[in-house]
């Protein structure tokens, strides 16, 4: 469909131009309606609503188009039925809006409970926080951190940072740290982790943090020698080290839906967590198409949102915990 688009477009496609609107319109009418029931269920991703949008817009345009540039009036009840089809999807991604609330940079589900108190998490909850990479995708949240219970120091929350690599922190400093600076929303496990997967997050944790370390040490002496062999001044030797230092980050994941082994994103930490405990969840970043090879899909935090191995925490669990405190 993008391509016969685009033929249209650049007047390379030599049909009728009426009869080519309504086509390509009623080809965009029809794929949008086969995905409507998941593109409703995710607007709060964003390539969600501009799945949904972007098509919209370039089939009414086509379709008004053909309506009012046609003496065919076949042609014209075509376009015409087709505009009545989109504004009938169009009703439904409205209505659906409603049950959407906006949340820093983009939209929640309505009746989300919003950065709930430390006391509250249980291991194995996924922390979905607010932050520079929900700003710019224009999301409610861009950060991902797993909830553990630690032996020696209660409860760590476990993440992979740009600066740091992977890392384990006290999860009360971190949710107030956040709560002081945005929102945080938390995913409870559908079936929660047993004792003996709770006792073992840690270990994981622990090992993945040891070979993450080992990894960024080994690719920055690799880098180092091979900085250390170029003909040139020794500052700029110097400089090129510093520019090309590893901190255990997987930048090419932040771009793409790959799981490295050794280094990963936030949200890949907590899925490669996740893995190694046995904890079944969707398949992300299976790439463009879904043909697997991870291209223009970034396993993005937002879209655990709709996982269905969890359940957001919400108003109600707040209200049911007050009780049982109170």
């Amino acid at each position: 469909m993008i391509w016969l688009t685009w033929r249209l477009l650049d007047d390379e496609l030599h049909w009728s131009v009426p009869v080519a609107c309504v086509v390509l319109s009623g080809g965009w009418l029809a794929l949008t309606f086969l995905r409507t029931n998941h593109l409703l269920k995710t607007y709060f991703d964003v390539l969600s609503r501009l799945e949904f949008l972007v098509p919209a817009a370039i089939s009414i345009a086509l379709a008004l188009f053909a309506a009012l540039d046609t003496r065919l009036v076949s042609v014209r009840l075509v376009a015409a039925v087709e505009l009545l089809g989109w504004a009938l999807l169009v009703l439904l991604y409205r209505r659906n809006r409603q049950r959407y609330v906006r949340q820093g940079h983009g939209p929640l589900p309505a009746g989300c409970w919003i950065s709930p108190p430390a006391e509250a998490l249980l291991p194995g909850d996924l922390i979905l926080t607010s932050g520079l990479v929900a700003a710019s995708l224009r999301e409610s949240v861009g950060h991902g951190e797993t909830v553990i219970r630690a032996q020696s120091a209660g409860m760590e929350s476990f993440s992979s940072y740009m600066d740091k690599g992977a890392v384990l922190h006290p999860v009360g400093e971190y949710t107030a740290f956040v709560r002081r600076h945005g929102h945080y929303v938390v995913l409870r496990l559908r079936s929660a982790l047993s004792g003996e997967q709770a006792l073992q997050a840690e270990q994981i944790a622990r090992e993945m943090i040891a070979e993450n370390q080992r990894w960024r040490d080994e690719v920055n002496a690799r880098r180092r020698r091979i900085i250390e062999r170029l003909p040139l001044p020794q500052r700029q030797r110097d400089a090129l080290v510093s520019a090309t230092h590893s901190s255990g980050y997987d930048w090419v994941g932040l771009f793409m839906g790959r799981l490295a082994s050794q280094r990963w994103t936030c949200i890949g930490a907590c899925l490669e967590l996740y893995r190694r405990l046995g904890v079944p969840t969707n398949e992300y970043g299976t790439g463009l198409l879904g043909f697997g090879t991870s291209l223009l899909d970034p396993i993005m935090p937002v879209r655990f949102l709709s996982d269905p191995a969890f359940r957001v925490l919400s108003t109600g669990d707040r209200v049911a915990r007050d009780r049982s405190s109170g």
